[in-house]
């Protein structure tokens, strides 16, 4: 019988966040979060990129800020329900692994991807990060935000229903090499999430913080 690390958890993923979609859908952002979507909508446009990809967009919350921002905006989520919300808003979103995504190589200028690789097991975030940085340009900035822990890979002990979900709690020092090992880590920082609106996995009995980073994949020579 496989463990939690060789497992596929794709599937419950999609099913957790089906029944969710309802709720996260109403969801707001811890001002953190919402502070961190507007400094990169900044730095975009100050970069003249004027397209993001979003993995994980879930029912599209961060989507409608990047359009309303006149950005064009494409994303991918694993969750059917949380598309069909998305495109209840008018984006432009489907359903789609990070590990395979259905875009052409160096297609878009941005990737964003919050609360979502954090779902990915060690054995296969380099596939994961591999992917965001074909379908991105070179030079392309990708921001990533996770939560931390230590080290750890769990299905979660605070979700009340099966499938739980899948979780790869890393610390900072693990976050920035694996990414290092994609491109150079330009932004990284860290801020407290206690319970709440967005509040992260376990946050009622782990100590926790939330990661933000920007990754600046190669440029060409």
């Amino acid at each position: 019988m496989r463990g939690i690390h060789d497992a596929d958890h794709e599937a419950d993923l999609a099913v957790f966040y089906d029944r969710q979609a309802p709720v996260r859908n109403t969801r707001a952002l811890t001002p953190h979060r919402v502070d961190s979507r507007e400094w990169f909508i900044r730095l975009l446009k100050a970069e003249h990129r004027h397209s993001v990809f979003e993995l994980g967009c879930g029912t599209g919350v961060e989507g409608v800020e990047f359009v309303r921002a006149g950005l064009h905006y494409t994303g991918v989520d694993l969750s059917p329900a949380s598309i069909r919300l998305a495109r209840s808003h008018g984006l432009d979103v489907s359903v789609a692994s990070g590990r395979d995504l259905p875009f052409a190589s160096s297609v878009f200028p941005a990737a964003w991807s919050m609360s979502t690789l954090l779902h990915v097991p060690n054995t296969r975030i380099h596939d994961v990060v591999r992917e965001l940085v074909r379908v991105t340009a070179p030079g392309a900035p990708i921001a990533v935000g996770l939560w931390s822990g230590e080290d750890c890979e769990v299905l979660n002990p605070e979700d009340l229903e099966e499938p739980r979900r899948f979780f790869s709690r890393r610390s900072d020092e693990t976050v920035q090499r694996i990414f290092g090992e994609h491109g150079a880590v330009e932004h990284f920082r860290t801020w407290p999430e206690g319970a709440g609106a967005e509040s992260g996995p376990g946050a009622g009995q782990w100590n926790q913080h939330y990661q933000f980073l920007v990754l600046r994949t190669p440029s060409p020579n």
